[in-house]
């Protein structure tokens, strides 16, 4: 079967961040041979001063494929994980959703995106993953991550928000490679431009300040902006910057 798997607020100031705990609990996933895990997905929500977080307020998030006999033991092992390894001062919390189970995903979706504009409620999200048989639950503070780690177990199951965890490495001379060749990679799907349109294959990129990829419409997809006029010869497309990257 396939789980969603969502975590917020593991860390402090001083610590390691909740995306490098979050890629501690898939190594140990795989190492026990439970399933298979897909990449993580940063999800940004709200920023407010009535919302305490460390740096960015983003939950993480990643998928897997399991064995239906394995759930429990994910369940139990990751909430021991989360109680043992998160930084002191941290308020962490704990989904995991089965989505072929949830009887009304778009309540699941909506409360996610709800989540990146306003102010959410602990109260809110226990009803809510009550109501679609969710798990959830906190491991340590407050407890306030469980409003994170709900949102963005619905903002992957969108599939339509989030940045991949971590940068590509890809060798180019002179930092320039074809469409075609970054499509040879398993971890993208798309090349396409900040305003929608894909690239073509022949279409050559230089590779910028960050290369990473985004969950758009269910796919992997490589951001670029337009640097050139499109006179022969010249490069027309580059990988986006941080902050460009923040819409995402």
């Amino acid at each position: 079967m396939k789980v969603l798997v969502c975590i917020d607020d593991t860390d402090n100031a001083y610590s390691k961040g909740t995306g490098k705990l979050t890629a501690e609990i898939i190594e140990k996933i795989e190492e026990r041979k439970w399933g298979k895990c897909f990449r993580i997905t940063r999800h940004q929500l709200f920023v407010h001063p009535d919302i305490p977080y460390t740096s960015h307020n983003s939950a993480m998030c990643f998928a897997a494929e399991l064995d239906k006999s394995h759930i429990n033991d994910l369940t139990g092992y990751v909430s021991r994980y989360l109680a043992g390894h998160s930084a002191e001062g941290s308020d962490p919390g704990l989904c995991i959703a089965v989505p072929d189970r949830l009887s009304n995903p778009d309540l699941l979706i909506k409360f996610g995106f709800r989540a990146k504009e306003m102010v959410m409620e602990k109260k809110d999200a226990y009803l809510l993953a009550g109501k679609l048989g969710i798990h959830l639950s906190e491991h340590g503070g407050t407890g306030q991550g469980v409003i994170g780690a709900l949102a963005g177990a619905g903002l992957r199951l969108s599939g339509d928000d989030g940045r991949f965890r971590g940068r590509l490495k890809i060798e180019a001379p002179n930092n320039l490679i074809s469409v075609h060749d970054i499509l040879t990679r398993p971890d993208v799907d798309l090349v396409r431009s900040l305003q929608g349109s894909v690239l073509d294959n022949d279409e050559l990129i230089r590779l910028g300040e960050k290369v990473k990829t985004v969950l758009s419409k269910g796919k992997s997809i490589l951001p670029v902006h337009p640097v050139g006029t499109g006179a022969p010869g010249e490069v027309r497309w580059e990988t986006c910057t941080k902050e460009q990257l923040k819409i995402f």
